[in-house]
């Protein structure tokens, strides 16, 4: 929820939200750089999934205080209404009316059933962060928390591909996921799922993510439970159903909220360019890897994400064994800790190799990985890990993965990733 930062592995909501929070709250995910570098990466390199998208991780600094146009409705300003300003050419164009938090709330209480409402708070649309919402509502079955974040997006770009795409099943438990496009335009995700991954808690996370042709991003997530985490689960599904989480995240109001976002000021041309980390493509990853398996190995399935990472489900005729690799930039500096027990070729290839538990639900699930990176500045690093069932969320389904420790290294340290260099 939004007082709480979310620290799982889809703890990736938080760094969702914080790197759309408009053009100019890119507080995170440039993110996989600087001191959070080593946690950012190890949690996408093993626990890669598909963002579910709202900034219900955000922690709130209080309610925002953005300047509300007068009005004489007691409801609340008219939103219909706009201020001019002057542009260049002596034309008039409308200033979107600011959103303060008590303004969001009012809203969001409007379009839920009626119900009761508790542990209540907001930020305005000139917050730092970005504006947000989030309150406890009871419609009389129990209490849920119910959180709505606002953003805007590069229209087409892959930060939009990844919020309104449903996650792999291999990656992510959930229940149901439909991502659809509405005759406007717009593109509409709806999501059923887990707030654990893993279910150790029977905590459900449904969430809704609409973004708009002109890269507006509304996000609606709700629990059965009044908090996230932390508070027993208490009723058995969310409040809001699939339909209605449609009705509230499509209302025309909330895009009224992202327009009323401040717009960072482009910077000066003296500014230096950003340097960004080069980005391997997730197919050219899978096409790899399906090249170097074992020519004894059937791959029944296969996918990943748009870069760095991709995996393989394989059969030996003993069972199914899942295959995942990340291949990714920038690693050098972190080095020293990822590799400190390793061992380094004559070449200067760090390897690290690690035999021990499988990190999610499935009972006697075994995780085997070598881990490598390439010399030189860019930090090139190529890890591979093998398990000993199909779907790291369900129990073992053979002794061990179907790739011994070494054929995972021969695989790692193949020449052929050099090509995607």
């Amino acid at each position: 929820m939004l007082e709480n930062e979310r620290q799982d592995p889809f703890e990736d909501r938080l760094g969702a939200a914080l790197r759309d929070a408009g053009d100019g709250f890119e507080a995170d995910r440039a993110a996989l750089v600087t001191a959070g570098r080593v946690r950012g990466r190890r949690a996408l390199l093993r626990r890669r999934t598909a963002v579910v998208g709202g900034v219900a991780g955000v922690a709130l600094a209080g309610v925002g205080g953005a300047l509300v146009l007068p009005t004489d409705d007691p409801a609340g300003p008219d939103r219909s209404s706009a201020a001019s300003v002057g542009t260049p050419n002596g034309k008039a164009t409308a200033a979107a009316t600011a959103f303060s938090g008590d303004d969001l709330l009012r809203e969001l209480k409007g379009l839920l059933p009626r119900g009761t409402y508790g542990e209540e708070s907001a930020r305005g649309s000139d917050h730092q962060l970005g504006p947000a919402a989030q309150l406890v509502y009871d419609d009389g079955a129990g209490a849920g928390a119910i959180a709505m974040g606002f953003a805007r997006v590069e229209p087409g770009s892959a930060r939009v591909r990844e919020l309104t795409a449903c996650p792999d099943h291999n990656v992510t438990p959930y229940d149901d996921c439909s991502s659809d496009r509405l005759p406007d335009g717009s593109l509409l995700k709806l999501y059923q799922g887990y707030e654990y991954p893993d279910l150790r808690v029977d905590t459900k996370l449904w969430t809704a993510d609409l973004v708009t042709a002109e890269g507006q991003h509304v996000s609606v997530s709700e629990w059965n439970s009044p908090a996230e985490k932390g508070a027993p689960v208490s009723r058995d599904e969310p409040p809001l159903s699939t339909e209605r989480l449609r009705e509230l995240v499509t209302a025309g109001v909330w895009r009224e909220v992202v327009d009323a976002i401040p717009k960072s000021p482009k910077p000066p041309r003296s500014a230096a360019p950003r340097t960004e980390r080069p980005e391997v493509s997730g197919k050219s990853v899978g096409d790899t890897l399906a090249a170097l398996l074992p020519g004894k190995l059937d791959v029944v399935a296969r996918g990943g994400q748009e870069s760095e990472y991709a995996y393989v489900v394989v059969d030996d005729g003993r069972g199914r064994s899942l295959v995942q690799i990340n291949v990714q930039y920038g690693m050098a500096d972190v080095a020293g800790q990822l590799y400190a027990d390793g061992e380094t070729l004559p070449d200067g290839t760090r390897v690290a190799t690690r035999q021990g538990p499988g990190e999610k639900a499935g009972s006697g699930v075994v995780m085997w990985t070598v881990d490598t990176l390439r010399p030189g500045p860019a930090g090139f690093r190529v890890v591979i890990s093998a398990f000993n069932t199909g779907d790291q969320n369900k129990d073992a389904t053979r002794d061990a993965p179907a790739l011994s420790m070494e054929q995972l290294r021969k695989i790692a340290l193949s020449g052929e990733w050099d090509r995607l260099r």
